[in-house]
């Protein structure tokens, strides 16, 4: 029996339920992923075996999108698309660094350890929440449009699209996607999906955190109108800081003056294929945040080269590590060396 791909039994399933898109109106690994930790304590993997009667009691129904992970999502590969947010990490010179400290007792004054308290914790003080990866808010540029906590759940799991042109941006440091760009790559694998979330790949980050924040690749105005006016994108995003190097942040300002989010510092698209793949998008909800911190996770194809499959790596229990997490004052973190 053909075993289906992750992503056409999530499209089947979601059918099932009366879940399928509708037309828009007016709009015509990293190494560390798939690495074991130096020092890793292995815990023998759990093979994925077969969910046929997995149901429960005979004559009980499976949920449908149970189905879709036992089938499919539980065997496709995972790749991290986020930088690890720490000090000294590459960000927009008006905001300047964040810094980490351990958490302190406030009835005490002292901080926090395995010693005395049985834990560990740690305070940050972060200069913004247009940090790392990020996805910003509308309300990062209008006061009347929706903040962090307001952006819907249903953000978090969409078709991906990776268009390239980072053989462009080897030749030019400061290129821009273009609506030609767009129209290329679609002549090559079909019209971008409608309320897919596209990414644009540069390879800017893959020097991260020795990036240039200066001079980046662009996205430029006319094709972020081409994405959301023409194709009904969900929201785009860039491996750079920012969407282009304008005075008055042209694109940028577009997008998020016209209810739009998008997202930037995006990592390791070199991995990721330009279609097939779901995005997995996990943020937090602050209180009237004009920007998150954000998790975005590539979901493919099992017989996809790069990422991580469910049960390749221990999951649960985690596993521990020879070295402990110790403070380490120069770096500002805890460090197992």
């Amino acid at each position: 029996m053909r075993v289906l791909s992750a992503t056409a039994i999530l499209v089947g399933a979601l059918a099932a339920v009366g879940v399928a898109d509708n037309a828009l109106p007016g709009h015509a690994e990293s190494v560390a992923q798939a690495a074991v930790q130096p020092g890793l304590q292995r815990i023998p993997r759990v093979g994925i075996q077969s969910r046929k009667g997995d149901g429960g009691e005979a004559g009980i129904k499976k949920p449908s999108l149970w189905t879709v992970f036992d089938e499919g999502l539980g065997a496709a590969k995972y790749i991290d698309l986020s930088h690890t947010i720490e000090p000294g990490m590459p960000v927009w010179r008006g905001f300047g660094n964040s810094t980490f400290l351990p958490a302190t007792n406030k009835l005490t004054g002292k901080a926090f350890t395995y010693a005395e308290d049985l834990f560990e914790a740690t305070a940050y003080r972060l200069t913004t929440d247009q940090l790392g990866t990020q996805l910003d808010a509308p309300a990062h540029f209008n006061p009347h449009a929706a903040a962090s906590d307001e952006i819907p759940a249903t953000y978090a799991l969409r078709k991906l699209v990776v268009i390239d042109i980072s053989d462009k941006v080897a030749a030019n440091a400061s290129y821009g996607l273009t609506v030609a760009d767009i129209l290329e790559w679609e002549a090559k694998h079909g019209r971008i999906p409608q309320r897919a979330v596209v990414f644009v790949r540069s390879d800017w980050s893959r020097t991260w955190p020795f990036v240039d924040t200066d001079v980046f690749p662009q996205v430029l105005l006319q094709a972020v109108q081409f994405l959301h006016l023409q194709r009904g994108i969900l929201f785009h995003g860039h491996e750079p800081l920012d969407a282009d190097m304008t005075p008055e942040f042209d694109s940028e300002r577009w997008i998020l003056t016209h209810g739009f989010a998008q997202a930037e510092g995006v990592a390791n698209l070199h991995l990721v294929p330009p279609t097939g793949c779901l995005l997995s998008t996990g943020f937090p909800k602050f209180r009237g945040g004009t920007g998150n911190y954000v998790r975005f996770v590539a979901v493919c194809e099992p017989s996809w080269p790069h990422g991580v499959q469910p049960g390749a790596v221990p999951e649960a229990p985690m596993p521990e590590y020879a070295q402990p997490l110790v403070w380490d004052n120069q770096r500002g973190y805890r460090a197992r060396d």
